[in-house]
């Protein structure tokens, strides 16, 4: 069973560690993307976390050879 003191230890560690992003995406669009990231063994969250990292990662390359 999840304890007061677990649930406590937890709330705590996302307010000094984690911040919330949220969005919209069109209807039926975020059970597309819930399906593709299980497929890949991610969740959502892994998922958009690494699709954000790779196209920043993309985009600073990009950025660095127009110079």
């Amino acid at each position: 069973a999840y304890t007061e003191a677990q649930k406590r230890a937890t709330m705590k560690y996302i307010k000094e560690n984690l911040e919330e992003v949220r969005f919209r995406v069109p209807k039926g669009r975020k059970a597309e993307i819930s399906s593709h990231a299980k497929k890949q063994g991610e969740s959502m969250t892994g998922f958009l976390t690494r699709a954000g990292d790779e196209t920043m990662s993309r985009d600073n390359t990009t950025e660095e050879a127009d110079k």
